[in-house]
C-alpha cells in the first residue's frame, strides 16, 4: 500500500499529526475497538446465529431421553492389610509406584469385568436390556426364536453387552485420595444403581480372585519345584553314602562348633588329634625326665635324692650322730667304745644313704628311658595317622563335593518347604486392598439432559459461531465501511465523509446552509486547502471508480463551497459520455467542452451561469463518437490554462476510471484529483485497481471523499454525527422519529 501511495503522489489532506516516538498513528485502530465495530456491524448476524443455536439446543435437549447416573464409591489401598506375617506371591506396591492407580482404573474399565457383570446380571439374554439402549441388529445372535435368543450367538451377545456397559461407565478418581467413584448411566434409575453396585462388588471379587489365583499358581509352582528338589536331595545323599562306603570314609556324627556351624568328624582326624595331644604330653614328660637325669649325672647327687624323704631322715640322723661323735672326740680317743659304737652307726648310715641315692638315680634313669620310649611310640603312631589322614583328605575331596551338594539341596529343600507352608497360610487368609465405601443409591433426578447447562453450552457455541461468521463476513466484505478504512485499506488521505441525503436533491441540500451535506463539503474544502502550498488546488478533477458514486455531487458541492468563499469558480462537465451538469442549470448540452476540444476557440459561448449556487459551469457539449480521442491532444490543457486566467479554481467533473481512458487523461492535465468512494457500495479491490490506473497516468491524488455515508451501517453506530449545532440537532430529531 505504501508503494501505491507513493506512485499516486498523494498530497496531504489534513494537517499532519506530530510525528515522533510518542506520536500516534492516525491510521492505527485499537484491536479492541476494531472488534467492537465488527460486532456492532454484524450484530444481527451474531444475535441470529446465537438464538438459532440456542433454540436448536433447547429442542434437542427436550427431545433427549432422560438418563440417570448412579455412583458407588470404593477405596483402593496401595497395600493390603497384613493379617499374617507371611507374604503371598503378589508384588508388594511401594509408595513410589505411580502406575498402581492407573492400572486399577484400567482394570475397572476392563472388558473381562464388564462381560462378567453382563453375565452375572443376566443381561446377555435379556431383550429388554438391548431395547433399553436401542440395540437393533440383524445377525443370528440377536434373532429371537420363540421370544428367546439362541445359545449359538451367546459369545457375540456377551461382547455387545460388555461394550454397552463400558460405554455408559464412568470412573472418576477423587483427587489426592484413594477414593474412586464408579458411576453408571442408563434410562432406568434402579438399573443404574444395580449395575454400579455390581461393578464395585465384582471388581473386589476379581481383585481377590486374582490374588488367590496368583497364590494358587505360586503354590503349584512351588510344589513342583519342591518335588524336584526332594529328588535332587535324595539323589545327592545316595551318592554321598555310596562314595563313603566305596572309599571307606567313616565320619562321626556332626557336632556344633563354637561359631555355631556344624560339621562331621572323621575317625582318623579324631584319632590324630588325640594322639597328637598325647605326643605333646609325652614329649613334655621326656624333656622333664631327661632334665632330671642330666642333673643327676652332673652333680652326683640328684635333686630327686635331695627331695627324698627317707634319705633326708637318714641324713638328719647321721648329722645327729656325727655331732655326738665329734663331742666324744674332744674328750676320748677313737678307740673309746662309745665312740666306736657311734662310728659304727655312722658307717651304717652312710651305706644306707648311698644305697638310697643309687636307688633314686636308677629310678630317674628308668623314668627317662620310659619317657623316651613312650615318645617314640607315640611319634611313630602319629606319623602313621598323618599318612592315613592325608590319604583320607585326598579321598575326601570328592566326598566334600558330594557333601556340599547334599547341604545345598537340603537348604533349598527346607527353604522351599517353608515358603510353601507360608503361601498356603497366606492364601487361606484372603486379604484384599479394595473395599466399598458407599453403595450406589437409586438416583432421584436425571443426570442428563441438563437444560441450563445445555443452554449455556448452546449460548457459548452459538456466540462462537456467530462471531466466527461475523469475522468471515468481515474478511469477505471488501466494501468501505467507515472513513478510517479509506486510509487503512486504500492508502488515501481522507478529506472527509459525506452523509447520504434522503428526501432532497443534492442541489436543494447545498442551497440549505444548515444541511449536513453542506457542512460535510465545507469540512472537505477546509481539508482540501492543506493539500498544496497555495491552498486549494487551482485546477482539480473529481472522479470515482464507477458511475453513481457521488463524484458529480462532490464536484458540484466543492464548486459551491468555493464560490461561497468569495472564489471565482467554474465547473466543467468532463463526462462527455454521460453529461449531467447541464441539468442543474436547466440548459441543454448543445455547446460545451466537446466543442472546444474539437477546435472552437471561444469559451464564453460554451459556459452558463449557476446563479443559485454562485459559480459558472460548462456543459459537456455534444456527445462525440470517441471522447478519448478528443482528450488525447493538448486542447484540454489549453482550456484549463485559459480558464485559470479568468477563474480562481477550475473544477472538472471527470468520468469514472474503470473501463474508460477519459479519467486518466483528464487527471494528468490537472493539478490534483479528488477521488470519491461510495460507502458500502464498492469493493476496495476495484478502487485499488482504479487508483493503479491513475498512478500509471502520473496523476496526483490529493485525497479521498467517502460519499453516501450512513453512520448506522458503519462501525460507529449512532455515535458518529454530523454538524455541531443544527446538523446535530436534526440527527437527534431523526433518531427520535425513527425510534
Amino acid at each position: 500500500m505504501n508503494s501505491l501511495t507513493s506512485n499516486l503522489r498523494v498530497g496531504a489532506a489534513v494537517p499532519a499529526l506530530p510525528t515522533g516516538p510518542l506520536a500516534p498513528d492516525p491510521n492505527q485502530i485499537s484491536p479492541i475497538r476494531q472488534y467492537i465495530r465488527i460486532a456492532i456491524r454484524w450484530r444481527f448476524i451474531i444475535i441470529g446465529v446465537t438464538a438459532a443455536v440456542m433454540v436448536l439446543g433447547l429442542i434437542v435437549t427436550l427431545l433427549m431421553t432422560p438418563k440417570y447416573t448412579a455412583t458407588a464409591t470404593i477405596e483402593i489401598a496401595r497395600e493390603s492389610s497384613q493379617v499374617t506375617s507371611f507374604q503371598g506371591v503378589e508384588r508388594e506396591t511401594s509408595l513410589a509406584d505411580q502406575e498402581f492407580y492407573q492400572t486399577q482404573y484400567g482394570l475397572l474399565r476392563s472388558r473381562s469385568l464388564s462381560e462378567r457383570i453382563a453375565a452375572q446380571l443376566r443381561l446377555v439374554d435379556d431383550p429388554a436390556f438391548y431395547a433399553l439402549y436401542r440395540v437393533k441388529r440383524d445377525d443370528d445372535a440377536f434373532r429371537q426364536v420363540n421370544g428367546r435368543y439362541p445359545a449359538v450367538g451367546r459369545a457375540d451377545r456377551v461382547r455387545v453387552a460388555g461394550e454397552i456397559l463400558r460405554r455408559n461407565l464412568s470412573v472418576a478418581p477423587a483427587r489426592l485420595s484413594r477414593l474412586v467413584d464408579v458411576g453408571f448411566t442408563s434410562p432406568d434409575p434402579a438399573f443404574s444403581a444395580k449395575v454400579a453396585n455390581a461393578w464395585a462388588e465384582n471388581f473386589i471379587q476379581i481383585n481377590l480372585e486374582r490374588k488367590i489365583q496368583a497364590t494358587s499358581y505360586g503354590r503349584n509352582l512351588l510344589q513342583r519345584q519342591l518335588s524336584q528338589q526332594k529328588e535332587r536331595f535324595d539323589e545327592s545323599q545316595r551318592q554321598l553314602v555310596a562314595y563313603a562306603s566305596q572309599q571307606k570314609i567313616i565320619n562321626l556324627p556332626a557336632q556344633q562348633t563354637a561359631d555355631g556351624s556344624t560339621s562331621e568328624r572323621s575317625i582318623v582326624a579324631d584319632d590324630l588329634a588325640t594322639l597328637n595331644a598325647l605326643l605333646s604330653q609325652a614329649t613334655s614328660d621326656r624333656i622333664a625326665a631327661e632334665a632330671r637325669y642330666r642333673e643327676t649325672g652332673a652333680a652326683g647327687v640328684s635333686a630327686e635324692a635331695m627331695r627324698n624323704q627317707a634319705i633326708n631322715v637318714l641324713r638328719q640322723h647321721r648329722a645327729e650322730l656325727r655331732a655326738d661323735y665329734q663331742r666324744l672326740m674332744t674328750q676320748f680317743e677313737p678307740t673309746y667304745p662309745a665312740a666306736e659304737a657311734i662310728k659304727s652307726q655312722l658307717d651304717q648310715l652312710d651305706r644306707s644313704i648311698a644305697s638310697e641315692e643309687r636307688r633314686v638315680t636308677s629310678s630317674v634313669l628308668s623314668d627317662y628311658r620310659t619317657a623316651v620310649e613312650r615318645e617314640k611310640a607315640l611319634q611313630a603312631r602319629v606319623e602313621r595317622l598323618k599318612t592315613s589322614y592325608l590319604d583320607l583328605r585326598r579321598r575326601s575331596i570328592q566326598y566334600n563335593i558330594y557333601q556340599q551338594e547334599v547341604d545345598t539341596n537340603r537348604a533349598l529343600y527346607e527353604g522351599l518347604l517353608q515358603r510353601f507352608k507360608e503361601i498356603g497360610v497366606a492364601g487361606g487368609v484372603g486379604v484384599n486392598n479394595v473395599s466399598v465405601v458407599d453403595e450406589a443409591d437409586v438416583p432421584r433426578r436425571p443426570s442428563s439432559p441438563r437444560v441450563l447447562v445445555n443452554l449455556a453450552l448452546s449460548l457459548i457455541l452459538g456466540s462462537m459461531l456467530g462471531v466466527g461468521l461475523a469475522l468471515i463476513l468481515e474478511r469477505m466484505d471488501e466494501a468501505i465501511a467507515d472513513p478510517a478504512e479509506v486510509e487503512r485499506r486504500l492508502g488515501l488521505p481522507l478529506l472527509g465523509s459525506v452523509p447520504k441525503v434522503d428526501g432532497a436533491t443534492p442541489k436543494e441540500a447545498l442551497l440549505d446552509r444548515k444541511s449536513d451535506l453542506f457542512d460535510a463539503y465545507l469540512a472537505i474544502q477546509t481539508n482540501l486547502a492543506f493539500t498544496t502550498e497555495h491552498g486549494v488546488p487551482r485546477s482539480f478533477a473529481v472522479t470515482s471508480t464507477r458511475p453513481a458514486e457521488g463524484k458529480s455531487t462532490t464536484a458540484l458541492a466543492l464548486a459551491t463551497t468555493l464560490s461561497r468563499a468569495q472564489r471565482k469558480v467554474i465547473l466543467v462537465d468532463g463526462d462527455m459520455r454521460s453529461p449531467s451538469v447541464h441539468h442543474l442549470g436547466g440548459v441543454d448540452h448543445a455547446r460545451g467542452l466537446s466543442n472546444f476540444l474539437s477546435g472552437e476557440q471561444e469559451i464564453e459561448p460554451l459556459t452558463f451561469a449557476m446563479t443559485e449556487l454562485g459559480f459558472t459551469a460548462m456543459s459537456a457539449g455534444p456527445i462525440p463518437p470517441n471522447a478519448a480521442e478528443l482528450l488525447t491532444g493538448n486542447r484540454l490543457a489549453i482550456l484549463i490554462e485559459r480558464l485559470l486566467q479568468h477563474y480562481d479554481h477550475v473544477v472538472i467533473d471527470s468520468p469514472p476510471v474503470m473501463g474508460l481512458a477519459d479519467a486518466p487523461l483528464i487527471a494528468s492535465k490537472v493539478e490534483g484529483v479528488v477521488y470519491a468512494v461510495e460507502s458500502h457500495g464498492i469493493r476496495s479491490t476495484l478502487v485499488k485497481t482504479a487508483l493503479a490506473r491513475l498512478a500509471a497516468a502520473n496523476a496526483r491524488i490529493v485525497g479521498g471523499v467517502l460519499t453516501k455515508f450512513e453512520a448506522r451501517k458503519a462501525h460507529y453506530g449512532y455515535g458518529y454525527e454530523y454538524g455541531y449545532g443544527y446538523g446535530r440537532d436534526r440527527a437527534a430529531e431523526k433518531r427520535r422519529a425513527e425510534g
